[in-house]
């Protein structure tokens, strides 16, 4: 179990304390936001709280500001950085997308190369086609029983590595939706030798550097940056990240600036501070919160098995090439055997029993377990799987097994995206270069990106994806009855 020593007095929270200050001076605004401190929307102060509004502020001298931190965000990005074990940490209110885009264009450039798994987020293919970044795609190995998507084998990316070697980074998720970790010190080391940057999209591993008996974190490999994810395991707000890095390859002054160029500059005092009392609470209080955590996944994965049909799945699929560790904390369970699709597990937790999980797609769900579960809630969730299976089991009937559709890449995602491009019947497009997205949300990562053929074996999965009741997003065409392809 790895112990953390600490530079920094991790139990201070600077934000909190310059708003809990800002709040007992009873400052008079005529400044924005217009609610001023909520007396102008009543019914927003109702439902929100008054403590919430009166500090849901604009900057000023006393509370700094984000776009070029010199006091309070400066002290919390120097907190987080030595939280984390990184050099440098932004904090980022545009959501781990932000971040992931920060990283990649702080590296790359248009006509540049960069080594990256196809089951990557959106957001990554986002930032290649905002700044017109060739990829270089590294398919993810199958799981033969789950069907899902695992991570890069270290092989493969050295074997990218090898045949790119003008490629100027690799990117790497880490860990997955369901919990797969690839070998981030070799690959990384690999990155390194040929003069890349090593970039991880750590956004589901807040907890990996804070918890006993963890996965390898982006900074213990060495990788140059890491986007971290505090909302979704480390009890931060929605929408709110971290940006952490090394220095090296890569200069903090700049990737502000980068981060500046996008992100917006009436920056959510809400947002940033629930960043700053998040930290405090995991470097604090963390190896105790997630050894909790660890304990109720593992319970609940255990009375899930003794269901039958459901295989609540842990580090026993360790192979140490597509899957080199697993996080224990990602309830990741196949349905197929009970005969329902995981994402007809997902409605019917919701609809039928008040449940929400993370997502279900069409071989498996996904149930986060963090820092806000107790046992009651697990004992409910495994109740209403047994209830599910014993309602609504079914034997014999042909399932989709994999969700994973290897891409064929006919034109960069920039190129696709703004072609000259007409919508076609979806029906029709086999053959065609689609020129958008399509995708399963969560976890949203692409079927189709632009740029790449629309296959037999996408469209059928796209649509089998639809009939199943999968949110299916992306084109433009909200019911998906026609795609736009490049002309």
């Amino acid at each position: 179990m790895r112990e953390r020593t600490y530079k920094l007095a991790q139990d201070r929270a600077p934000l909190l304390d310059a708003l809990t200050e800002y709040r007992r001076g009873r400052v008079v605004p005529f400044d924005v936001p217009g609610h001023k401190q909520g007396r102008g929307t009543p019914e927003l102060t109702e439902f929100l709280g008054k403590s919430c509004l009166s500090v849901d502020v604009n900057s000023m001298k006393p509370l700094d500001n984000l776009s070029h931190p010199t006091s309070v965000i400066k002290e919390a990005e120097a907190l987080a950085a030595d939280a984390f074990g990184a050099d440098d940490a932004f904090l980022i209110i545009g959501g781990t997308t932000a971040a992931v885009q920060a990283m990649i264009m702080s590296v790359c450039k248009r006509g540049d190369s960069i080594i990256i798994p196809r089951n990557v987020h959106k957001s990554a293919i986002n930032a290649l086609i905002l700044c017109g970044i060739i990829p270089v795609y590294v398919d993810p190995g199958i799981h033969p029983e789950l069907g899902i998507s695992l991570g890069m084998s270290a092989d493969h990316v050295e074997a990218a590595i090898a045949a790119h070697p003008e490629a100027k980074a690799v990117f790497v998720n880490n860990p997955t939706y369901y919990g797969i970790c690839a070998d981030l010190r070799r690959i990384t080391e690999a990155a390194h030798r040929a003069g890349m940057a090593a970039l991880i999209d750590e956004a589901h591993g807040t907890h990996f550097y804070f918890g006993g008996d963890m996965p390898l974190t982006a900074m213990e490999a060495g990788a140059d940056m890491a986007a971290v994810s505090m909302h979704k395991t480390g009890g931060s707000l929605t929408q709110s990240s971290l940006l952490i890095m090394k220095r090296g390859r890569v200069r903090p002054d700049y990737v502000r600036t980068v981060i500046n160029l996008t992100q917006t500059t009436s920056a959510s005092y809400l947002l940033m501070s629930s960043l700053d009392i998040a930290r405090k609470a995991l470097a604090t209080e963390g190896r105790e919160t997630f050894a909790r955590v660890v304990s109720l996944a593992e319970y609940a994965r255990g009375e899930i098995n003794r269901i039958g049909g459901y295989y609540a799945f842990s580090r026993e699929i360790i192979d140490g090439k597509y899957i080199y560790d697993f996080d224990t904390t990602k309830l990741s369970v196949n349905t197929l055997k009970i005969g329902l699709a995981g994402v007809e597990v997902y409605d019917l937790l919701r609809d039928d029993y008040g449940i929400q999980i993370e997502f279900g797609d069409m071989g498996n769900m996904l149930a986060i377990i963090s820092v806000g579960d107790n046992h009651y809630a697990i004992e409910r969730l495994v109740a209403s799987l047994s209830e599910i299976k014993r309602l609504h089991g079914r034997e014999g009937l042909g399932l989709l097994d994999h969700e994973y559709i290897p891409p064929v890449v006919r034109m960069t995602p920039q190129e696709a995206f703004y072609a000259p491009s007409s919508p076609l019947p979806i029906r029709e497009t086999v053959g065609k270069i689609s020129a958008e997205f399509v995708m399963c949300y969560p976890p949203g990562i692409p079927i189709l990106a632009p740029g790449e053929e629309v296959t037999r074996e996408a469209l059928d999965y796209i649509l089998y994806a639809k009939e199943k009741g999968s949110l299916v997003m992306g084109p433009q065409d909200m019911e998906l009855n026609y795609l736009y392809t490049v002309k």
